[in-house]
């Protein structure tokens, strides 16, 4: 069709690869960015009249998500070249930048571990007033206002440039208070290293504190009442930031049960008191979360783990299955419709505008 008719292609503003007005792009990239490909296509046909199928749909998303995520390795490369993203006329109290890992599932396996799901790596950045304390005398509530999120497939080294891009973008260089927050998993440590070394780091709460759920469990598998004490005594010292008195008391315990062995499982006693103590002690000066609760800071990665789930949405499940620039497309749509700050809005309005202009 858009062959047919190039004046009404410059007039209308049409797509030549795909011969979509601006409008009806839009329309096409919301629902793809929120429904599996045959739903949206429904949608699309109950209100257009027409009988366009999921293929059609999944054909324009991924036309679409490539050129956003194509637009997000322009701006990487920029970085690399030293040119950066301007921040905001107005720059948060706090910014807080959180990762974490989803699930993507593959058409081909994994050749080595023969599976065919996937990381999908996931960015927030969210700015945050400090609120009143809950209660006189308290430590200041952090209120959450603007989140903007990154989904990618690429690894954790490219992963690391685009986040700092977007952390550009959001103001870091002109916040005067930049946490860093996640699970600690080693991909996580290398960015926030290579990317956000100057800034505080703080490992999730909630997620040492299910481990040390996990150490009372290993201890004291049957006798519940037992555990739930120890359980409920290290949490009271986490949330005190005790860590070093925590560890004094693993210590022996570890010593005790010896170094785990190859063929432990997952829950034996020895794995986890030895797994969980050297976490620890590794991520120590990162866990004083009542100093982090005075400041006014989050202390948990819970708008993270949301993220994970709200990308999930749209590409996990057992009947969706992927090729990589497939996921990437749609993990980059999907992000720009998550985020807070209108950016789909002036993507899809203004960058048409300014591109007709051109």
């Amino acid at each position: 069709m858009a062959g047919l008719f190039p004046p009404q292609e410059r007039h209308w503003g049409l797509d030549p690869q795909v011969g979509l007005t601006p409008q009806a792009a839009e329309r096409v990239s919301r629902e793809a960015a929120q429904l599996p490909f045959d739903v949206a296509a429904r949608s699309v046909n109950a209100d257009w009249g027409t009988t366009y199928d999921g293929k059609q749909m999944q054909r324009w998303a991924e036309h679409y998500g490539e050129k956003v995520a194509a637009d997000q390795e322009r701006e990487r490369k920029e970085y690399l070249k030293g040119r950066h993203p301007a921040g905001p006329a107005n720059a948060p109290v706090v910014l807080a930048v959180g990762m974490d890992g989803g699930r993507v599932q593959e058409r081909e396996k994994d050749p080595e571990s023969q599976s065919r799901w996937h990381e999908d790596k996931v960015l927030t950045i969210s700015s945050y007033l400090k609120g009143p304390p809950e209660e006189p005398g308290g430590d200041p509530e952090p209120v959450r206002l603007v989140t903007t999120y990154l989904g990618t497939m690429q690894d954790s080294h490219k992963f690391g440039q685009l986040a700092r891009v977007e952390a550009e973008r959001r103001g870091i260089r002109q916040t005067p208070e930049v946490i860093v927050i996640g699970d600690g998993a080693s991909w996580i440590d290398t960015v926030a290293g290579e990317h956000f070394g100057c800034h505080t780091r703080i490992i999730d709460f909630y997620h040492v504190d299910e481990r040390l759920g996990e150490v009372a469990k290993a201890l004291y598998p049957v006798d519940e009442q037992r555990r739930k004490r120890l359980a409920n005594r290290l949490e009271s010292q986490l949330w005190e930031g005790k860590v070093a008195t925590i560890i004094r008391w693993m210590g022996p315990k570890a010593r005790a049960l010896g170094p785990p062995r190859e063929t432990d499982p997952a829950e034996h006693p020895r794995r986890v008191i030895c797994e969980n103590l050297t976490y620890l002690e590794r991520h120590q000066r990162q866990m004083d979360y009542p100093a982090y609760r005075a400041k006014g800071w989050p202390i948990g990665s819970g708008v993270t783990e949301s993220g994970v789930k709200l990308f999930n949405k749209r590409v996990k499940g057992t009947e969706q299955f992927w090729n990589e620039s497939g996921a990437e497309s749609m993990l980059a749509l999907r992000a720009l419709w998550l985020s807070q700050d209108d950016r789909w809005h002036h993507y899809w309005l203004c960058g048409h505008l300014l591109r007709k202009a051109a």
